[in-house]
């Protein structure tokens, strides 16, 4: 189940090893030979997104709720940096700076976006989930998922 803001970023969070234990948990993803179902909720947000077992990442089936914004930023972040110039020689720039947010969002917040370019395999309803989710896990059973016994992986240190 997928909400995210996205990753923290700057000196600390590398000290601390995020990009490290970032590429473990992908590994853990990547390896398992567990049906791998993704829900998107809310938000999925840059890198983070990406790392919570996507399509890219091999997932068998990503679902995601109709409100879901699957995005690089969030919009006002987004509109800061792309629009930073127009806004700033803009005759009104709060009116500018509302309008760019508002396309943003509509461009590119909600199950459209996120169906159109793959991110999700299905767009579920908030009261269909439980219905989806068991539905996925029939088709994607355990058993039919046995990697070959030479496979070995190779772990991020």
């Amino acid at each position: 189940m997928v909400d995210t803001l996205g990753v923290a970023v700057g000196k600390e969070q590398e000290h601390r090893g995020i990009l490290r234990h970032g590429a473990k948990m992908m590994y853990a993803y990547a390896e398992s030979q567990v049906p791998k179902i993704t829900l998107m909720l809310r938000k999925g947000y840059g890198g983070a997104k990406q790392a919570m077992c996507t399509r890219d990442l091999g997932a068998d089936q990503v679902l995601g709720w109709p409100f879901v914004e699957l995005v690089v930023l969030e919009a006002k972040g987004a509109v800061r940096v792309l629009y930073q110039k127009e806004i700033e020689n803009a005759a009104d720039p709060e009116a500018t700076r509302e309008e760019k947010i508002k396309e943003y969002e509509e461009r590119f917040v909600g199950y459209t976006d996120a169906a159109a370019k793959s991110y999700v395999h299905r767009v579920i309803h908030p009261k269909d989930t439980r219905k989806a989710l068991v539905q996925a896990f029939r088709i994607y059973r355990p058993e039919d998922r046995l990697k070959d016994k030479k496979h070995h992986g190779n772990i991020p240190l």
